[in-house]
């Protein structure tokens, strides 16, 4: 079924919203969930909380494209679950994979802290779409899917010091532009 469809079927409060989406994107959100738990229940769950956040968020929202907003909400709510799974330890994985872009999102909880983020998060989107193909691959398989440096390598067939490298540099260009919309100092 198409995104617009699914997405009339959440506007219209229809309980078949949450199945066509399952359908579509279930599986893709199953294996998002469980980059981040490693735990089968946990990962359910994690799913079951996603769709009913998108349950209570269509409407107002009219999410356009509706598979990165899913892939969001869904992401975010692993995120949680994972910080609570792990609170009080440190679990480096993704702390590290975290931190490495941490002093460009860290934020503030107020409304002018939601618009800075929003205008940041745009500010990267459109940086994103101004570089190579293979180092924007790598950054968005890092930072959003949280795949290890080992995994982005043996999946682009490169060494894992190139896609370090890259990442690096990549991170270096992103802080100068922000820096130069006077996002960063």
């Amino acid at each position: 079924m198409e995104d617009q469809l699914i997405i009339k079927l959440f506007l219209e409060r229809s309980e078949d919203a949450i199945r066509e989406l399952n359908l579509k994107y279930g599986k893709i959100c199953k294996r998002l969930a469980n980059k981040f738990l490693h735990n089968e229940q946990d990962a359910e769950e994690c799913i079951n909380d996603a769709y009913l956040a998108v349950w209570n968020t269509i409407p107002p929202q009219n999410p356009n494209p509706f598979s990165a907003y899913v892939f969001r909400i869904v992401k975010n709510t692993a995120l949680k679950k994972y910080r609570a799974n792990t609170a009080q330890k440190r679990n480096n994985y993704y702390d590290v994979i975290l931190e490495e872009v941490d002093e460009f999102l860290a934020v503030s909880e107020t409304v002018e802290s939601e618009i800075l983020a929003k205008e940041i998060g745009n500010r990267i989107n459109v940086f994103l779409g101004r570089i190579k193909d293979r180092d924007r691959i790598m950054f968005v398989q890092r930072y959003w899917f949280c795949y290890s440096v080992e995994e982005i390598a043996k999946m682009l067939g490169v060494s894992k010091n190139y896609v370090t490298v890259h990442l690096h540099r990549t991170r270096e260009k992103l802080r100068g532009d922000l820096k130069s919309e006077g996002f960063y100092e």
